[in-house]
């Protein structure tokens, strides 16, 4: 079974509690098991979170499910990618997928809860990811 670790923002959790339940339904279906879940105060958290996680030998992938939201500055471009670099840069240094369930930047609110359906996604990564690195 591939287990699977969480990285989940509070920041927006109005959104990100459901892109969770979301993401914990599908990684049932698809028959992972999420072993180990982290909150964070938000995405531009995650990284260290995610560093964790990935060193478990318990964990097989990490996901991040996350809601950057504009404002009225440049603030969540930033915000976005930054956090969005160095998640892929941990998959690389620990050579176990990491996975950007992360909806945003540049959306409104709306636009956030049309797409919180981007946490299966990024569990449907993960697992396939696990497979496919591992030849199964």
């Amino acid at each position: 079974m591939i287990k699977l670790g969480f990285v989940v923002a509070e920041f927006n959790r109005d959104i990100t509690y459901q892109m969770e339940i979301l993401g914990r339904e599908h990684a049932e279906f698809l028959g992972a098991e999420v072993v180990a879940t982290l909150h964070v105060p938000g995405v531009y958290d995650m990284p260290l979170a995610v560093k964790k996680l990935a060193a478990k030998e318990d964990v097989d992938a990490v996901v991040t499910i996350g809601c950057v939201i504009q404002g009225e500055t440049g603030h969540d471009e930033i915000v976005a990618q930054q956090a969005s670099r160095k998640i892929m840069d941990l998959a690389l240094e620990f050579d176990k997928p990491v996975t950007l369930g992360i909806s945003g930047p540049k959306m409104s609110r709306m636009d956030a809860h049309s797409r919180i359906d981007y946490s299966k996604r990024a569990v449907e990564a993960a697992v396939k990811m696990v497979k496919r690195l591992k030849g199964d």
